[in-house]
């Protein structure tokens, strides 16, 4: 198929990939496709900001394209308070929004990898502390710095780079950083391969003062010239982890720290620091700074909860016979304090009772990879559950739902890591709950592109839960200047996918907004009582290139809907737009596709959002299908005129007014396609005679 003249850009990389709090520092961003014509950089979080630096680009001649932009400098500015960690940030542009990338906010200056220093010999002088950004960019590429520390000295190394890389859209191949610290002469003080995910993270106290090496590179040896990494060389506390994990807004908690460089106790126990949020405070989980001593750390992870809690005892509780009592529902903050530690608490169910046990650790920097098991008071085992799948990502936390209680009588849930592991770092939070009516949401992509005139599509799924079988009604607000929304409903089918389709007005501005969809329900409750209201919030997925050609997600912190200039398709026009069809019956829908001058390469015309074969969304009720042998879809050779049957099965059950679009879809490469919509269409399926 032939490829799309304009694509929107692909993110691959920033450097540096690191900027200060309270500086501004001129980071150039590497594409895929151009980023001519930026006008505008989004940031997740509060405190950052970019001008764009005009690329020097001379003008294109008569006739001829601008010149493709992959390299575009910008002048990042990030406040003093803005907190430490890692960002998302996006480009608006006139050929649409660009695919995420990743920036890190540090607090030490940032010195940048020079090149001609990959031997001991030619080591890159540096003054600590300082965060050090590089790229591992050719295959046996290595790094080295050298520094001078005193004796009694401790720094930690904080390594992100295989962290940085997950939502880099067309990064086929990732980094796999790994770490040594030598001294003067090269022997090895210190290594590290594995220690956050991927990434290294040594600490280490200098026993003698002198000059000492820091060297980095691929494990495997091999590089890429979008590998980026930052280094944060400091000697401040650095908390990964809080115990107890649940905090309830308005009481002063009490916070026991798991870390490096921690200070001393008088008593030889872990140091603490104490946290009271605000009655007011949003509940969830939060990366908040703490106070230790007189500094601050990087954000920690909290799950704030006003839910009914308990803090695990200091007693034993690793045997049913030794198990904590807590009542339904209640959320749990714990601990595997050692190897082979479990953890086991008792609860009363009555028969027919459905409960949901949630485990929140290794999501949030704990080291735990949790297993479950439910155990009647025998000591049988009625349910176990290791690895949680949450839309379309694996997690190694543990989330046990709909478990049915047979009887009346007392039960136990028994938490350990799966590798039989523990330690100060194996903190979680278990959460117990009825299992009640619900739902989540999921978008199927990161980005919805518009022109102005034209209409675009994207697709919400449910995930239904606990006996929910209704609808769901989407919602969308935070549009840009000149779009509307016309949002559907996610029907019980075999798809539970639902479609919004957007529409920029013909004199829309070029702009672009990150925006808020969101579901809302109703499920029947017992007699006399009003149904229970459900909402979820949807989470974007942005897909990446698979070298197998598949789809596959990573879940992001936005969804943006950009109207750019015109483009390679100007419109998607259909004949009727309301249908109404029987049981049995069939219509051919008639599609007229108006191209721009320049585009003459193929289109295909789709109701569903599929690839190699595999349905992805699809809105349509269920029976109604592509009569695939008497619709002309693939528009080859310069045509613009197609048609798409569709039949209704016989046994279709009733439907009013479902929200479906005609996609015309140009391929841009062998995974990612261009999809431009005809205008809202709604198809009504009668009762059958």
């Amino acid at each position: 198929m032939a490829a799309a003249q304009t694509s929107y850009p692909m993110v691959m990389s920033l450097k540096p990939v690191a900027v200060q709090a309270g500086t501004t520092a001129e980071c150039e961003v590497q594409s895929r496709y151009s980023m001519l014509g930026t006008h505008q950089v989004f940031f997740s979080g509060e405190g950052l900001s970019a001008e764009v630096v005009p690329p020097d680009v001379p003008p294109p001649k008569p006739g001829e394209k601008p010149k493709d932009v992959t390299k575009l400098k910008l002048k990042i500015s990030a406040t003093s308070d803005a907190l430490p960690g890692v960002r998302e940030f996006r480009l608006a542009t006139p050929q649409g929004a660009s695919t995420v990338g990743q920036i890190v906010v540090v607090r030490d200056p940032v010195i940048v990898e020079q090149p001609g220093h990959d031997t001991r010999d030619t080591a890159q002088e540096l003054t600590l502390p300082a965060t050090v950004c590089g790229t591992i960019e050719k295959a046996e590429d290595f790094d080295f710095f050298k520094f001078r520390a005193e004796a009694g000295q401790a720094f930690t190394f904080h390594v992100r780079g295989q962290r940085l890389e997950d939502k880099i859209h067309d990064l086929q191949t990732h980094l796999d950083p790994i770490l040594f610290l030598r001294d003067a002469a090269g022997g090895v003080l210190a290594m590290s391969d594995n220690a956050f995910f991927g990434d290294p993270f040594l600490a280490h106290t200098f026993a003698a003062s002198g000059e000492y090496l820091l060297e980095i590179r691929d494990v495997r040896y091999q590089g890429n010239p979008y590998w980026e990494y930052c280094i944060e060389i400091a000697n401040r506390p650095l908390v990964t982890q809080v115990f107890p994990m649940a905090i309830q807004p308005g009481r002063d908690t009490s916070l026991e720290l798991t870390g490096w460089l921690l200070p001393d106790t008088a008593d030889g126990t872990a140091p603490r620091t104490s946290l009271t949020l605000p009655e007011t405070w949003p509940r969830g989980v939060h990366y908040l700074p703490l106070t230790v001593g007189d500094q601050q750390t990087l954000p920690v992870p909290v799950y704030v909860t006003d839910e009914p809690y308990v803090m695990e005892g200091a007693g034993q509780n690793d045997t049913p016979a030794s198990a904590a009592g807590v009542a339904v529902p209640v959320v749990i903050s714990g601990r595997l304090e050692q190897p082979a530690d479990v953890d086991v608490y008792s609860f009363a169910a009555r028969k027919g009772d459905k409960l949901s046990f949630e485990v929140l650790a290794r999501r949030y920097q704990s080291n735990l990879d949790s297993y479950l098991r439910i155990l009647n008071e025998q000591g049988q085992v009625l349910r176990e559950d290791d690895d949680l799948r949450q839309g379309r990502m694996l997690h190694a936390d543990t989330w046990l739902e709909g478990w049915e209680a047979p009887a009346d009588g007392t039960y136990f849930v028994e938490i350990r890591d799966a590798h039989w592991r523990g330690g100060a770092g194996f903190g979680y939070v278990l959460r117990i709950t009825p299992a009640t009516p619900a739902f989540e949401l999921q978008l199927d992509t990161d980005k919805t592109q518009l022109t102005p005139g034209t209409h675009a599509v994207l697709f919400a799924r449910a995930l239904r839960k606990h006996g929910f079988t209704g609808e769901v009604q989407l919602h969308v607000d935070g549009l840009p200047p000149g779009v509307t929304a016309t949002c559907g409903r996610i029907l019980n089918t075999r798809y539970p996918d639902g479609a919004i389709v957007l529409s920029a007005a013909p004199d829309a501005p070029l702009g672009a907004a990150n925006i808020r969809v969101w579901g809302t329900a109703t499920h029947p409750r017992g007699e006399g009582q009003p149904p229970l209201e459900l909402r979820a919030e949807a989470v974007p997925y942005q897909e990446t290139y698979n070298p197998g050609g598949g789809r596959v997600h990573w879940p992001v912190e936005s969804h943006m809907v950009c109207v750019g200039q015109p483009s390679d398709i100007l419109g998607v026009e259909v004949g009727e737009t309301d249908l109404r069809l029987k049981p049995g019956e069939s219509t051919r829908i008639a599609v007229k596709v108006r191209r721009s001058a320049e585009y003459k390469g193929n289109i295909t015309l789709d109701l569903t959002f599929n690839h190699l074969e595999q349905i992805y969304a699809s809105s349509l009720p269920d029976g109604v299908k592509i009569d695939g042998a008497k619709s002309q879809t693939l528009l080859a050779g310069g045509a613009s005129e197609g048609y798409i049957t569709i039949t209704v099965d016989k046994n279709a059950a009733p439907v009013e007014r479902q929200l479906f679009c005609v996609m015309a879809n140009i391929s841009i490469n062998f995974v990612m396609k261009a999809t431009y919509s005809s205008p809202p269409m709604f198809l009504t399926i009668e009762k059958a005679e």
